[in-house]
């Protein structure tokens, strides 16, 4: 029996439905990404800075999971990150499989001054204008989603808009294809979009083919302190958490204790 491909799924309601909304194309998204000024600049200088840095993620469902969280205030929680010191925050908008909203990330841009990313499946130019209408300082772009040209060509389009790019891989030719394309903010996801499989062996696999001069993040699978810890050392600069903050009563305070005790640990060794 073949395993269903999730992430084609995914990309084929992805560009349905923003190719319905290019379509429409409402004056007001125009005007909005006009009046709104990204700090792609802010968000990558976040993910540099010394010790322990975090994208701290707002999802209400994954699918892998289900529900993550029945009672789901993306503010609230952005709010709580925030204080907890956060680097940046990712918010969740696929609302198909994810129970995401572009709402919710205009609400978590409303409330919190840290650097925000969309995190979608993003294929077409107009869910990058959408991005930076609802306050998006950068976006995530899926190499497995999109063939070189088209990485290429919305990486650029990013750029003109003003949002910096995480350019996500998930195995060795998907980071050569990355590097390739220009991307200078790398993230290595060791789940299998495909199968939702959870492999962490990969980060320390990619890790030796990741250049000094690309801020390199883990994303999936990150529970322990130690975890990272250990992958900063092997040149990891940043770390995207979202499921172990979601499932927890407080994620604010979940992600203060995970970064206390990281850096403590770092400290004494």
């Amino acid at each position: 029996m073949t395993t269903p491909d999730l992430l084609a799924a995914i990309v084929a309601s992805a560009k349905k439905s923003a190719g319905e909304r290019a379509r429409r194309r409402d004056p007001d998204v125009e005007r909005a990404a006009a009046s709104q000024q990204p700090r792609a600049a802010a968000f990558m200088e976040a993910l540099r800075q010394p010790g322990v840095r975090v994208i701290a993620e707002c999802k209400r469902r994954s699918p892998s999971r289900g529900v993550l969280r029945a009672f789901y205030d993306p503010v609230a929680i952005a709010r709580s990150y925030a204080a907890a010191g956060a680097a940046a925050i990712s918010v969740l908008t696929e609302p198909a499989f994810f129970d995401g909203s572009i709402d919710h990330l205009r609400g978590v841009r409303a409330a919190v001054d840290v650097p925000v990313l969309r995190k979608d499946f993003l294929v077409t130019e107009f869910q990058l204008v959408e991005a930076r209408a609802a306050g998006a300082d950068a976006v995530l772009l899926i190499v497995a989603a999109l063939d070189d040209s088209a990485l290429v060509r919305l990486m650029a389009e990013a750029a003109g808009l003003g949002l910096a790019t995480l350019v996500e891989a998930h195995d060795e030719v998907e980071l050569e294809r990355a590097l390739s394309a220009g991307a200078t903010l790398v993230g290595i996801n060791s789940r299998n979009l495909r199968t939702l499989e959870v492999s962490t062996a990969v980060f320390e696999e990619l890790a030796p083919r990741l250049p000094a001069a690309v801020i390199a993040v883990a994303e999936s699978g990150l529970g322990a302190p130690s975890d990272l810890v250990r992958l900063r050392q092997r040149g990891y600069r940043a770390f995207l958490v979202g499921e172990r903050f979601m499932i927890d009563p407080d994620p604010g305070t979940s992600l203060a204790t995970l970064m206390a005790r990281a850096s403590g640990m770092a400290v004494s060794q």
